[in-house]
């Protein structure tokens, strides 16, 4: 496929109620990640395995109808090729039950929580464009900090499927720093916009 960050082609919209088919193509019937609809860091865990497919979908097109940021979807043409979900941290109460991603300090932040972007475009260079999309849809929302808890891939190997999150280069990538790791592959990085 080639680099997609320098690319033209590609174009960046938040998610709303407009453009939620889109979404729907892009996530297919199984909703991303096996009944996911981005809802993973948005609920306790039993309420999300409850929810889990056509619960979920619903919760979260109830977010999405009410005008409340989620995030950016990519483009290429008119097709739907990549999401980054990234909202106020207090959008997502399951980063505040977790002891690796706790709060590094007491300043608001926005949190990138997930992406997805379907094989055929992954390794593109469009993780790091997403993210840098995310941020400017944050901060013309008033976000001072935006944060995002990736994977590092110690040992070089990790499967795809599994970095919803992200990984450590695609953020460095698009300018943000470390500033915490209570985990030895699970960094919290920050870009302020300042």
């Amino acid at each position: 496929m080639g680099t997609l960050a320098s690319s033209r082609n590609v174009k960046f919209r938040r998610l709303s109620s407009t453009n939620w088919p889109d979404l729907e193509t892009l996530f297919g019937p199984r909703g991303a990640s096996g009944g996911c609809w981005c809802m993973w860091w948005r609920l306790r865990r039993a309420e999300y395995e409850k929810k889990k497919g056509a619960g979920n979908k619903r919760s979260f097109r109830k977010i999405v109808t009410s005008g409340r940021p989620t995030g950016v979807l990519a483009y290429i043409g008119k097709e739907p090729v990549g999401w980054c979900a990234v909202a106020p941290r207090d959008a997502y109460p399951a980063l505040s039950r977790s002891r690796i991603l706790a709060p590094v300090d007491d300043r608001p932040v926005w949190s990138v929580t997930c992406f997805y972007i379907p094989r055929p475009w992954r390794r593109t260079g469009l993780t790091a464009a997403l993210l840098q999309a995310a941020v400017q849809y944050a901060g013309k929302q008033g976000a001072k900090i935006v944060e995002g808890y990736p994977q590092d891939p110690l040992s070089g190997n990790f499967p795809d499927t599994f970095a919803w999150t992200g990984f450590l280069s695609a953020f460095r990538k698009a300018g943000f720093k470390e500033v915490a790791r209570r985990s030895a592959g699970r960094p919290v990085m920050r870009r302020s916009l300042n």
